[in-house]
């Protein structure tokens, strides 16, 4: 409340186009004049909420801050037909659409069924865009949607992640590290709805595995990997742009669970050996999205759980002193173990059934590690008039993490909890001139 009531008071337009798309062009007659003061309506076909424009005296007009999907634009000017285009939009695009006019009767309408250019003629930024059936359909390791970001040009995942076992994870963070146009993982910057979700360490949003859950309630995501203005900011290497689902005046929802079980598995090159235990490795990743109207063209809800329980094995092998060596045979003579020694022995495992040499042995493990996380999306929009809109984001997610040290000691346990409320309110003042003032996105984050 206090940034949207220090907003208000500025006398200085404020752009918030980051979270959604941008829809501008020109209104022209037959002759290729510009037709000034002509009426445009742009409805989401999915929500029914529309806003009204009107072009200016040069024939131009401008909506941002569109969220993503298809519209109907209508265009009404004296002395001409109506004029009805469909243009889909992408998050945070700025798409041209210019709407050419015939002469006649306001009362005749044109369909026009030519799909408005996907070029985006507006902007230099270099970007590519993740559709929502694209996020349904990819296999994804972990349904990690960030992992998407791989598939764009300039975008490469860093494969030589060490392990959260070993204390480093938890010192950079525990998103994806992508490396967008060679900078640095920690120069890029997370959006979700307009606002930054990097973590603690300034990396990309993940759970103590390093995936970022909530696929099905993100609607679309872009990447823009250059040349982007400085709206977006706090980036030298890339942003990754994503808005997530609201709902629509249907009702749509569904369910799910995505199973990998070791049982399935065959033993990899390294665990052939017959002394090499099979790692074990259990996942289920389950839940449920639903979104629909609570007062149809006016609110709309939608939410998504999803449920991640892993139990997987990580082999490790250690050097421990031999059975014969135990009992004080030693490949130098026999000894006598005193009480003290046997004691300091008595820690150790015992060496795997043939591994041992001489004095020595192998101790081969695999130790569970142990992932269980529960992760929450909920949102709604809420139209509170012609001029104004409001929506409201809240994730949740909430994991643990446990796994045995090379003794097959479980000493190794890390809880994180990540809450992030996103608030936004749009408002247009009044008939446009150039370009709506679009106030204002708030966030409130918290993490531990």
């Amino acid at each position: 409340m206090v940034v949207i009531v220090f907003s208000l008071s500025l006398t200085v337009s404020i752009y918030s186009q980051v979270t959604g798309a941008t829809l501008s062009g020109t209104i022209s007659d037959p002759s290729g004049g510009l037709i000034p003061g002509a009426q445009i309506s742009i409805r989401n076909t999915g929500t029914g909420i529309s806003k009204d424009f009107q072009a200016d005296s040069d024939g131009y007009y401008s909506a941002p801050n569109l969220a993503p999907g298809t519209y109907e634009v209508r265009v009404t000017a004296k002395g001409f037909s109506t004029v009805v285009s469909t243009v889909t939009l992408a998050v945070g695009a700025q798409q041209q659409l210019n709407i050419p006019m015939r002469v006649g009767e306001t009362t005749q309408t044109i369909q026009v069924t030519q799909a408005a250019p996907q070029i985006d003629l507006t902007s230099s930024t270099l970007t590519g865009q993740v559709e929502s059936q694209t996020i349904l359909d990819l296999p994804l390791n972990g349904r990690d949607w960030t992992s998407l970001a791989t598939l764009h040009p300039g975008v490469n995942l860093i494969e030589t992640q060490v392990d959260y076992a070993q204390s480093a994870r938890g010192n950079r963070g525990f998103g994806a590290e992508l490396t967008i146009s060679g900078q640095r993982t920690t120069n890029n910057n997370y959006r979700l709805d307009g606002v930054s979700v990097d973590d603690y360490a300034n990396s990309g949003p993940g759970n103590v595995i390093g995936a970022a859950l909530g696929v099905d309630a993100i609607q679309e995501f872009s990447v823009l990997t250059g040349g982007f203005s400085a709206e977006y900011g706090k980036a030298t290497g890339g942003v990754v742009n994503a808005i997530t689902k609201s709902g629509t005046n249907s009702f749509h929802g569904g369910v799910y669970e995505f199973i990998r079980n070791s049982a399935l598995d065959s033993r990899d090159y390294f665990s052939r050996s017959g002394n090499t235990p099979l790692a074990q490795f259990r996942r289920n990743q389950f839940g449920g999205a639903a979104g629909g109207p609570i007062i149809k063209d006016k609110t709309f809800i939608f939410g998504d759980y999803e449920g991640f329980r892993q139990a997987k094995g990580i082999t490790t092998t250690i050097t421990v002193p031999s059975d014969s060596a135990r009992a004080g045979n030693l490949v130098s003579g026999p000894v006598t173990v005193d009480p003290a020694a046997a004691a300091e022995l008595a820690m150790f495992p015992h060496a795997t059934p043939g591994t041992s040499a001489k004095d020595k042995g192998q101790f081969i493990h695999s130790g569970l590690q142990i992932v269980p996380e529960n992760f929450y999306t909920a949102r709604v929009d809420h139209k509170l008039s012609a001029n104004d809109g409001l929506f409201g984001t809240y994730l949740y997610d909430d994991t643990d993490f446990t796994q045995p040290d090379s003794f097959n000691n479980v000493l190794l346990k890390s809880h994180t909890r990540r809450q992030t409320v996103v608030l936004g309110e749009s408002h247009t003042f009044g008939p446009v001139s150039s370009m709506p003032r679009e106030l204002v996105t708030a966030a409130v984050m918290r993490s531990t």
